[in-house]
């Protein structure tokens, strides 16, 4: 069944409206009637499968049939701080991250960056970025939309990681390799990963980052653009600790 966003707010109207591009949709691209049903998350967990009451040029009302139970969450929370890229690769990036499972997204200003946010654009990309993860989650069938943070200096994000049972560091210099990862001691639940900009991350960076509890880990010989790193590290966390391949620390 196809799957529509809902605020929570119009979730608990009686009945349920679905408004905008997507009533359109419903009834001009998708030819729905009255009495097909469809499903709607409000992007806080909530899912419902739904009946069509009734359409209009922009309004689609729905009542609620049954609460369906998301098995589509990633069993870990994954975020993934990025040093800040151009918008066109950011904007990609949102999409991808939130098709692999990661729970929330921390942009940080690092020294090496080359693309700086634009203060009087900041809003606007706040808003696509939003917009961009919501018709993700519709796609791959998440119930929840990465959590998007405003754009944070190197030292911000460090303390965002303070909660977290694993701080990953990922440094083309140098560091641990990914076997290491194995022999974590217990499966973490609350996992951090910090990426750098184009530019990569510096020396003193990277001791701050040690200081702060993470573990420095590089990703083989070769040099990945930093879009692909990030990419590659959302992938290799939900392998060994997520819902993606096999879960190695509970496959002893």
């Amino acid at each position: 069944m196809r799957r529509f966003f809902l605020p929570p707010e119009s979730m608990s109207s009686d009945p349920p409206v679905i408004e905008g591009q997507d009533a359109r949709h419903i009834g001009t691209v998708l030819r729905l009637v009255p009495g097909d049903t469809l499903v709607v998350f409000d992007g806080t967990g909530n899912e419902y499968k739904a009946q069509i009451l009734s359409l209009g040029d922009h309004q689609v009302r729905i009542r609620l049939l049954e609460r369906l139970v998301p098995h589509t969450e990633s069993p870990v929370e994954i975020t993934l701080a990025q040093g800040y890229l151009k918008d066109k690769k950011m904007d990609e990036l949102v999409r991808r991250l939130t098709e692999l499972g990661v729970t929330r997204w921390v942009p940080f200003i690092a020294r090496r960056c080359v693309a700086q946010p634009d203060a009087r654009r900041s809003s606007a990309r706040y808003e696509r970025w939003h917009k961009i993860s919501l018709e993700a989650v519709k796609q791959c069938r998440r119930s929840k939309p990465l959590v998007i943070e405003s754009p944070l200096s190197f030292e911000q994000a460090l303390q965002q990681a303070q909660s977290s049972d694993l701080r990953l560091f990922f440094w083309e210099t140098g560091g641990e390799d990914l076997a290491a990862l194995i022999k974590t001691p217990a499966k973490p639940m609350r996992i951090f990963l910090m990426v750098g900009p184009e530019g990569g991350f510096d020396a003193v960076e990277h001791d701050a980052a040690e200081i702060h509890g993470f573990r420095t880990v590089h990703l083989g010989p070769r040099i990945l653009r930093a879009e692909t790193a990030a990419l590659a590290v959302s992938v290799l966390a939900q392998y060994l600790f997520g819902d993606l391949g096999q879960n190695v620390l509970d496959n002893p």
